[in-house]
């Protein structure tokens, strides 16, 4: 399979990403510049994390307006695959490939830690080798992964089986004691509507190897390899 990483001005988990897909799991993978427009023979696409531009304005608001965001709506919208990790998901939402928006964690501080998460959907070409209710051990970094949305959208996100992860305790239980960022109902990732395009404040691409503490992350690199195969 073919991965295309996108890179932004201030990206800077890109090469973990590529390593991953190229070393990891055996995959062709070739860097994306923000200024590219040729995504011609990928498969799937990966925003990293980051500061894309440093940040400035908003997370993802000035990467939004990145010549190659415009090729990565159309790669989506032709049902191409579409990952967004941390900034990479402050970047679809700012894009308006997702919906929300990601803000100052609730207690202001920049959090660097494992987490929890609960497969809260199996029927996703990202979570396809999960099972629904299982636990993920993946960590965070992030400053501002507090998740928003507005009541309706968040009953839409319910309704439509949108809500992909969510931080939970160790054994599975929702709680705001297992939320590391104020993010409403504990959202730690979400699909959009037509189902290709992942967002996540999560790294899975640093747990994919049992050197750095864990391998979760594998679960999700995997299962789009199933979907692409």
């Amino acid at each position: 399979m073919r991965f295309g990483v996108v890179v932004f001005p201030g990206t800077w988990s890109d090469e973990d990403c590529y390593h991953v897909v190229k070393s990891v799991l055996g995959q062709e993978a070739r860097y994306v510049w923000h200024k590219d427009r040729d995504l011609s023979g990928l498969d799937c696409l990966i925003l990293p994390g980051g500061f894309s531009y440093g940040d400035y304005l908003r997370t993802g608001a000035i990467a939004r307006f990145s010549p190659v965001m415009e090729e990565v709506e159309r790669f989506a919208r032709r049902g191409g695959l579409v990952l967004g990790i941390c900034n990479g998901f402050q970047i679809l939402c700012e894009a308006g490939m997702l919906p929300g928006a990601l803000m100052r964690n609730d207690h202001l501080q920049f959090r660097c830690q494992w987490v929890n998460l609960r497969v809260e959907s199996s029927r996703t070409p990202f979570t396809s080798e999960c099972k629904e209710g299982q636990v993920l051990r993946i960590p965070i970094s992030h400053g501002e992964g507090n998740y928003y949305a507005d009541a309706d959208t968040l009953a839409s996100l319910r309704a439509k089986g949108q809500v992909v992860f969510r931080y939970c305790t160790p054994g599975g239980d929702i709680t705001p004691e297992a939320n590391p960022n104020g993010s409403l109902e504990n959202i730690a990732g979400i699909i959009n509507a037509q189902g290709n395009v992942l967002g996540m404040m999560p790294h899975p691409e640093r747990c994919c190897e049992a050197s750095l503490g864990g391998t979760d992350g594998r679960f999700i690199f995997e299962s789009m390899l199933k979907v692409l195969a």
